[in-house]
C-alpha cells in the first residue's frame, strides 16, 4: 500500500485530470518524466501484485476460519471492497477508449437499482453521461481513498491484536502473548 501511495503521488504531480488532456498527460509521464515509465509500471503492476497478496490473505483467512473473528473479518471485507473501488477509479484515469467505456459500463450498473438507480448514476457521473466531471471525481477519490484504506488497515490490525489471530493447529496461544 505504501509503494502504491508513493508511486501514485509521484505520478499525480504530472497528471492532468481533464478529459482532453488526461491521456496525453499519461503519455507525458511515460515518455518525458524522468523514470516516469518506471513509476507507472510500478504503480499498475504493483496494483496487480497487491491484489494477488490480498487474495492469498483472504484464502488463508478462509482456510483457518478467520471469518469467526467477526469484527476483523468485516473490516477486512470493507477494505477489499474499497480496494476494488480504488482500483476501478485508477483504471479510468488514463481516459483511453477501454477506460472510458469501462467507466460507462460499470457505472451504468447502478442504474439497475430500483427507484434511485438513474439518479444515483447521474450523480456519480456528474451529468447525463460519463464526462470530465466523472474523471475529476474519480481522480480525487483515487487520490484520497488510499488514506482511508490505511486507516481501515489500522483498525483491522487493532481488532486482530485484541482478539488474537487463528493459527494452523487451533491451539490456544493466549499464554504466549506479550
Amino acid at each position: 500500500l505504501v509503494i502504491q501511495i508513493l508511486s501514485g503521488f509521484i505520478m499525480a504531480c504530472h497528471y492532468t485530470p481533464h478529459e482532453s488532456l488526461a491521456f496525453s498527460s499519461v503519455v507525458h509521464i511515460m515518455h518525458d518524466v524522468h523514470e516516469g515509465w518506471l513509476f507507472r509500471s510500478l504503480h499498475s503492476n504493483g496494483a496487480s501484485f497487491f491484489f494477488f497478496c490480498i487474495y492469498a490473505h483472504i484464502g488463508r483467512g478462509m482456510y483457518y476460519h478467520s471469518f469467526t473473528l467477526h469484527n476483523t473479518w468485516m473490516v477486512g471485507v470493507t477494505m477489499y471492497l474499497m480496494l476494488m473501488a480504488i482500483a476501478f477509479m485508477g483504471y479510468v484515469l488514463p481516459w483511453g477508449q477501454m477506460s472510458y467505456w469501462g467507466a460507462t459500463v460499470i457505472t451504468n450498473l447502478f442504474s439497475a437499482i430500483p427507484y434511485i438507480g438513474n439518479m444515483l448514476t447521474q450523480w456519480i457521473w456528474g451529468g447525463y453521461t460519463v464526462c470530465d466531471a466523472t474523471l475529476k471525481r474519480f481522480y480525487v477519490l483515487h487520490m484520497y481513498l488510499p488514506f482511508a484504506l490505511m486507516g481501515l488497515a489500522a483498525i483491522h490490525m487493532y481488532y486482530l491484536h485484541s482478539s488474537g489471530s487463528n493459527n494452523p493447529l487451533g491451539v490456544d496461544d493466549g499464554g504466549d502473548l506479550v
